[in-house]
């Protein structure tokens, strides 16, 4: 399996009020072993622009399909991947216990680790993209996050008042 190199794991707080632990993967940079699987992924499988409603706390969160199973995913700009909590990653049959957890990251939780795991199919309001590279946290995520594994990949997306539109 191809192994991703993880540099840290970021902590946000949510703007509805009460805090609400989040992470992003740092370092603008990619590893090239990223870089690499990236630029040999397939490219998306829709052509049509999809989009997301900004919520109410201003976030733009995610309904996705990923491998025939819904996941709810914070859409994160900054996470170098796909992020996945253990219960996410549990509901689409992956065998947490089972993961080599190597990479260190820190979340605002502190310093957990992370398994990398593909994920077959991940479609998000129809964009749709095949053997997405993504993480599963151990501990420290109250939400998994949808990063640039998924998200650059598409040609585009753009971030609007009220949107976020995907452009496979």
């Amino acid at each position: 399996m191809l192994k991703l190199a993880v540099l840290a794991l970021m902590g946000a707080v949510s703007a509805v009020g009460a805090a609400e632990t989040l992470a992003s993967i740092s370092g603008g940079n990619q590893p090239p072993e990223l870089r690499a699987a990236v630029a040999m992924a397939p490219q998306a499988v829709s052509t049509q622009a999809a989009s997301i409603a900004k919520g109410r706390d201003g976030h733009y969160w995610a309904e996705a399909d990923v491998n025939g199973s819904r996941v709810r995913f914070l859409v994160d700009t900054g996470a170098s991947a796909v992020a996945l909590t253990v219960a996410d990653a549990q509901r689409l049959g992956i065998a947490t216990d089972k993961l080599d957890y190597t990479y260190k990251v820190v979340t605002a939780s502190g310093q957990t680790r992370a398994a990398a795991v593909k994920l077959g199919r991940v479609s998000v309001a129809g964009a749709r993209l095949d053997n997405v590279e993504a993480l599963v946290i151990e501990q420290g995520l109250e939400s998994s996050l949808l990063g640039m594994s998924y998200l650059g990949r598409l040609a585009s997306f753009e971030a609007t008042q009220t949107a976020l539109i995907l452009r496979p």
